[in-house]
């Protein structure tokens, strides 16, 4: 019996191989690269200033409290948008948030100006009542 060279399975399938690995390769990095952005852009909207006040006083009004429940959160993505330049800005968008009685939306609308927020509406609309609840009410109560 004479000893056959066997292939080894790389030098056997490397015509096939290749492209099919290379495709593959593009098809993830392109899925990745989508959903990088995706979280960086929704981590940037959760993490700005407007958003974590339009919270702060939604959690501070006893309006939406007896509505909603306590404590507010979040409850998904923000929808809508937000542009920052240097110490310039707007934003316009509905995050949507939860209590423990129900749900709803807090509506915030606003301009920067030389860092400072002014916000033109702050209001949160109960989902099943459609009810809205001005948040900036509060604050010109103080004035």
């Amino acid at each position: 019996m004479s000893d056959q060279n066997q292939k080894s399975w790389f030098s056997r399938n490397w015509l096939w191989f290749i492209p099919v690995s290379g495709c593959l390769g593009i098809i993830l990095l392109f899925i990745f690269g989508i959903g990088a952005a995706i979280f960086g852009v929704s981590n940037m909207i959760n993490n700005a200033t407007p958003v974590e006040y339009a919270l702060e006083q939604a959690n501070s009004n006893n309006k939406v409290l007896s509505a909603l429940g306590n404590p507010i959160e979040k409850d998904g993505f923000p929808n809508g948008n937000i542009s920052l330049h240097n110490n310039d800005g707007k934003v316009d968008f509905s995050i949507p948030i939860k209590g423990s009685k129900g749900e709803g939306f807090l509506i915030v609308r606003g301009i920067k100006t030389d860092g400072e927020w002014a916000f033109e509406d702050l209001y949160v609309e109960i989902k099943e009542t459609q009810e809205q609840i001005n948040l900036l009410e509060k604050a010109l109560e103080s004035i």
